[in-house]
């Protein structure tokens, strides 16, 4: 009963590995105890290279722990790997008789005391590496027992490292992620069914950090302008996933200091959540841009829909000043002419609001920084 105690309480031990790597630490001194093994450790194995790496380990001296990385993983027994979850020593590999001669045995494991090592791949990571149990086994040889109580830890310890490499990859996938949402000038904000923020980039930070047009009030973000406000809880009101309908709108922003800015919700679709490597809940992106006049992305709307100059300044006009009344004003013409040219502006460009003038200028404006 105490043995079987001692292996219950070892293998939830493995799986509290699963979440925190750095618990391998204590779990090798236990498989260690369990199987009656001098030393042990988790190590890679590549066959290609015959390099090697350990990882945690017990019962070794550092000094031939960088022994083995530096020169010894060349010489070792592991020239080819035995099958996945298959325990063996150096018998099993090779000529033992023969193989004591060689370095390995002479110069790595005699001087710690060892004759043997049981071994067990308990992941491999490609086509020509492994993660393996290692056990050194002291001045016997590996026996039954030690082989069948090593055996009763590898599966164990297999699915550990799995649930490790799966984390470590979602975690490597996030960041990169984050780092290039970092990199766009747009403000970018990941959205629950509610409206609160899962995730913010950089830019999105800094919107709310200057508390002007954005707001982040009890987790959800807010408008200081009442009707877009209402926009977005019209947006987010059925509590569900957004609509690609209900979020098709542009909802325009304006600072403090009369800079507008103009934003668009879009539903985030099963797989793209996935790909983000964020919470799940996130169900939307919003995307904030800064509208500007003169931007680099005037030439090639010009090019692209064949815009005249006068046309040029009243599109872009649409998308700083709005209202045709204001954009008369702000260019100096009448009204009548900022009509004229707003009906060769939906020609050109298929739209039929200055809503969608406002979309399409928002679309060609660069999203990565310019830090200049």
């Amino acid at each position: 009963m105490r043995g079987i105690s001692r292996l219950s309480g070892l293998i939830e031990e493995i799986y509290d590995a699963a979440l925190e790597p750095a618990a391998w630490n204590d779990i090798v001194v236990g498989i260690n105890d369990f199987v009656g093994g001098k030393a042990c450790g988790l190590i890679s194995k590549d066959t290609m290279s015959q390099s090697g790496l350990t990882y945690y380990y017990c019962g070794v001296d550092p000094h031939y722990i960088q022994l083995y990385s530096d020169t010894h993983a060349r010489y070792d027994h592991l020239t080819v790997l035995p099958p996945l979850g298959q325990v063996v020593s150096i018998p099993d590999l090779l000529a033992y008789d023969e193989y004591r001669s060689g370095p390995f045995y002479q110069e790595w494991l005699r001087p710690q005391g060892c004759v043997d090592i049981a071994n067990v791949v308990l992941e491999k990571s490609g086509s020509t590496s492994a993660v393996l149990l290692a056990v050194l086994t002291g001045t016997r040889m590996a026996d039954e027992e030690m082989r069948r109580r090593i055996a009763l830890i590898a599966p164990h310890a297999h699915k550990a490292l799995l649930i490790n490499k799966a984390i470590d990859s979602r975690q490597s996938e996030a960041a990169t992620f984050a780092r290039t949402l970092d990199g766009l000038s747009a403000g970018i904000f990941l959205l629950d069914a509610g409206g609160r923020i899962v995730h913010a980039n950089t830019s999105g930070h800094d919107m709310l950090y200057a508390d002007d047009f954005l707001r982040l009030i009890g987790g959800r973000l807010v408008a200081r302008d009442t009707k877009v406000n209402q926009g977005l809880r019209d947006i987010f009101a059925g509590g569900g996933e957004v609509s690609n309908e209900a979020a098709g709108a542009a909802l325009p922003l304006m600072a403090h200091d009369g800079e507008r800015y103009v934003a668009h919700v879009l539903p985030l679709t099963s797989a793209a959540r996935g790909s983000t490597g964020m919470a799940y809940k996130a169900v939307s992106a919003m995307f904030v841009r800064r509208v500007a006049l003169d931007s680099p992305s005037d030439e090639v709307l010009a090019r692209t829909f064949k815009l005249t100059p006068s046309e040029l300044r009243v599109l872009t006009a649409v998308s700083e000043i709005g209202g045709v009344a204001a954009i008369a004003g702000a260019l100096g013409i009448s009204e009548a002419t900022v009509k004229t040219h707003l009906q060769h502006l939906f020609a050109k460009t298929g739209t039929n609001r200055q809503t969608d003038l406002v979309k399409l200028v928002a679309a060609y404006a660069s999203p990565l920084k310019n830090d200049s």
